[in-house]
Parts: C-alpha cells; structure tokens; sequence
C-alpha cells in the first residue's frame, strides 16, 4: 500500500507541475517574451516589455511568474538585470510548440514574414529555409547520418576542414535533427549545429538583427554556402 502511494503521489506532483508549466506560458504577453528570447541572448526588462507590449510593471509580474515557472532565468550584471531561457531544453520545448500551433492554425491566418522565414535563430543554431537547405545538402554530401542522429566520419572531416570546432567535452548531443516549425522540415541542430552557428558568425557569413531572431546571409556568406553547399540564395 505504501508504495502504490508512493506512485500516486509522484504522479499527482508531476501532473501538478506540467498543469503549472503551461499555466506560466499561457498567457500572450509571456509568449511573445518567450518567443523574443529564442534568439539566444540575454534581454532586459525594459526590453521586453516593448516586445511584449504590456507595461514595466506587467512586465515584471510576467518575468517573475515565467523564473518561478523555471523556464526563465535572471542574471544579474552591475545595476543590470538579464532575462534568457534557462535551458536549451526550454528553446527545443518552444521550438515544438510553435511546431503543433502551425499545424493546429489555419494557414490563412498565420503568416510567417519572409525575412523570418528565411533564416532565423532557434536559440543557439541557425533555423529558417537556409538552414533546412544546408541540412539537406549534409545528408546528400554525407556528413550525417540518414536520421540526422550522427556526425560521419566524413562529416567530422569536413567539419575540421571548414574550421568549425566541435567541442568533445559537450554533454549535449553531438548532432540533432531539429524539425523546423515554419519549414516542416529538419535542420541541424545539438552541439553541430550550435558550432556550425558560431563559425557562421565567426566568419562574418551571417549578421543578427539586434532584438530580434531574424538573421541576415551576407555576400560573402552567401558565396560561402554555395560553394559548400551548392545552395544559391537570393
């Protein structure tokens, strides 16, 4: 009897936490913050208080309520005060949701603005029709595995070649394939794609609009990922 109750118990108190997880992210004002921190950086207060497009004051009683909600956390710099997800695991979380949104809405009242389309953050690796393109040309040039759950031995090799540093020590995955929620399709993701991202930067091949995830394919970039990838981009 003790342990069958062990096991309501446990199951009410899990149950209880998923009914307060959704709580804290059902509210509008809360997932345009959300949204917003997909990009990967840190944002102040008062910054998100113009995405979300509520008060300083609201702001604040949103913020507190997504930290306790721990899919926020708070850093604290000098006078400052940060908010960013607190874990990748809550970026891949909402990454799934808008997923099961997009296909749940209808596609006459949900349109995605071309530039975000495109290419876009998905926290700490490139997401959008780029990123799902690069994708598919690693899986024909076979630095993936089919399912996208492995790095090859060619890919490390190409990897090395191209520059971008894989770190061996990371806990994450190695590779992901990460379905695109505007797309339909995979991209790159796990510890691959966060170092494909970096060497995107790194080499000036992409720049990110400042509060915002969309992200801009440089010429020199652009030249970069067609001649890797045979992927012409407009």
């Amino acid at each position: 009897m003790l342990k069958q109750a062990s096991i309501i118990d446990d199951s009410q108190a899990l149950e209880h936490a998923m009914a307060t997880l959704a709580a804290a992210m059902a509210d509008i004002s809360r997932v345009k913050i959300l949204c917003a921190l997909m990009d990967g950086r840190a944002w102040t207060a008062t910054e998100l208080s113009v995405v979300a497009e509520v008060s300083s004051s609201t702001t604040s009683a949103h913020l507190a309520r997504l930290v306790s909600g721990n899919l926020l956390t708070c850093l604290s710099q000098g006078r400052h005060r940060y908010y960013r997800l607190s874990s990748r695991e809550v970026a891949e979380l909402l990454e799934k949701v808008m997923g099961i949104s997009w296909q749940s809405a209808s596609s006459a009242k949900i349109t995605t603005p071309s530039s975000l389309r495109l290419a876009r953050t998905c926290y700490d690796h490139l997401a959008g029709e780029v990123a799902v393109n690069i994708y598919g040309a690693m899986l024909a040039q076979e630095w993936l595995a089919e399912d996208g759950s492995a790095i090859t031995a060619k890919g490390l090799q190409q990897f090395a070649l191209s520059g971008i540093t894989l770190n061996p020590q990371a806990r994450r995955k190695k590779c992901s394939a990460c379905l695109d929620w505007s797309e339909r399709r995979f991209h790159l993701g796990g510890e691959a794609g966060a170092a494909f991202f970096a060497h995107c930067e790194q080499q000036q091949w992409i720049t990110r609009t400042a509060g915002y995830r969309e992200v801009g394919i440089t010429l020199t970039g652009k030249r970069a990922i067609n001649k890797i990838f045979g992927i012409l981009i407009s």
